[in-house]
């Protein structure tokens, strides 16, 4: 396959898209979500199909399946976008310079953005919908398992786009094989910017493998710490929905932190987690105050040298005791990967430590860790959680994939 021809078309596509309208745009998104609702049994049967190919027990088999209601909600979701105010052509800073010249900064779009994403068919129209929004061409890359489902999407999407008379290549799928990640990785000249959504593994072969601009995103060893001085009911109510919710996306939480002085409180604070069989590896005191009070096949002896550094994707989470909020943020700081972390607490001055303290997107004070959400932020969607401090940081919506340039206005002046 000739990759480079597909980025070259992707490539000259992108220009069409600035001369589209906001309107114009919506529409399209407006299209698809309706083309969503009414083809959702064709994309439930590919998907079917991607799920056959895996095993149940593979924690990657939740983020893969499509149901009738997540169909509606991604198409919720398109609305959404279709509904938010564009950030194109926004002036970020406009003044005159002392030579009279007038000088704006306005948004733009980045032109081509490249994404590699695993087995999550839903990303396929987070992704297009937030780049067409803001005037970006988009190269998708998926994994195997989703295949089916993410034949059936892009196919969708190019329906779309016919029914408004825009090329399909605004819109690419590359196929599922190592060579097309390669391919995509080395586009110079064809692709302004590459994100990878997924595991470690994913971000790390991304990262070190790229010869194009890459912001990381995606993978979150999470952590809950309740403090000396949280309160019992909203200490369980967080860990509960910050665990269970759904434990295979990034925001899921990994490692309950738990104070000391408040281990005679832990039995009470997980007690909801066994009735939906979520396997606790806790640590020596933990275990010991857990012994007898949680179901013992359920119960483990922590490895602290991998627990605590790992993204379970499960119904499995860590349990490690700490003296104070002190050791609570070392504790983060040595095995968190700067997605979101939680403070559960009524001490105002530990939660303000913890909040200036902790290096994360994300932190919370008493709200579970399942809010770091495009949507939940009010962007419409998100092509993903930025966990790196150059560019853009935590969820990123429309604003999050546009760059900026300078346009000046003069009327003849000449530099001395």
């Amino acid at each position: 396959m000739q990759f480079n021809d597909i980025f070259s078309r992707v490539k000259s596509a992108s220009r069409s898209l600035l001369s589209l309208s906001d309107a114009e745009r919506s529409a399209v998104l407006v299209t698809l979500a309706s083309l969503l609702e009414s083809d959702s049994e064709s994309l439930l049967a590919a998907n079917a199909h991607d799920l056959e190919r895996m095993d149940f027990s593979n924690p990657l088999y939740d983020r893969l399946r499509l149901t009738p209601d997540r169909i509606a909600s991604i198409a919720g979701d398109m609305r959404n976008v279709a509904a938010l105010e564009c950030p194109l052509d926004e002036e970020v800073e406009r003044r005159t310079l002392p030579n009279g010249i007038l000088l704006r900064r306005i948004r733009v779009p980045y032109g081509v953005i490249g994404v590699i994403y695993e087995a999550r068919p839903n990303v396929t129209f987070d992704v297009f919908s937030l780049c067409f929004k803001s005037g970006n061409a988009c190269i998708l890359k998926g994994g195997r398992d989703a295949e089916f489902s993410n034949d059936a999407a892009i196919a969708l999407i190019h329906e779309a786009l016919r029914r408004h008379g825009i090329a399909p290549d605004v819109a690419c799928l590359l196929p599922s094989t190592h060579e097309a990640t390669a391919a995509l990785l080395g586009a110079v000249g064809y692709v302004d910017l590459c994100i990878p959504r997924g595991g470690r593994k994913l971000i790390d072969f991304v990262r070190d493998n790229a010869r194009v601009p890459v912001i990381e995103t995606g993978a979150g060893v999470v952590s809950a710490y309740f403090d000396a001085a949280g309160d019992l009911a909203i200490g369980t109510a967080i860990i509960e929905n910050a665990k269970t919710r759904r434990v295979s996306v990034c925001n899921a939480l990994d490692t309950l932190l738990v104070d000391a002085s408040r281990l005679a409180d832990l039995p009470t604070l997980v007690a909801p987690l066994a009735g939906k069989n979520v396997d606790i590896h806790a640590d020596g005191a933990s275990f010991e105050v857990l012994a007898g009070c949680y179901p013992a096949e359920l119960l483990h002896h922590a490895d602290a040298a991998t627990d605590w550094d790992t993204e379970w994707m499960d119904y499995r989470m860590g349990i490690r005791t700490v003296s104070g909020v002190g050791e609570a943020i070392e504790h983060i700081s040595l095995h968190g990967s700067g997605h979101s972390e939680c403070i559960i607490t009524e001490d105002a001055r530990a939660a303000d430590l913890f909040c200036r303290l902790v290096d994360a997107a994300c932190v919370y004070v008493n709200a579970p860790t399942s809010f770091t959400d495009g949507a939940q932020f009010g962007l419409g969607a998100e092509i993903g959680i930025s966990t790196q401090k150059l560019g853009p940081r935590g969820p990123m919506g429309l604003r999050e994939i546009t760059t900026t340039r300078y346009l000046l206005t003069g009327r003849g002046q000449t530099r001395p």
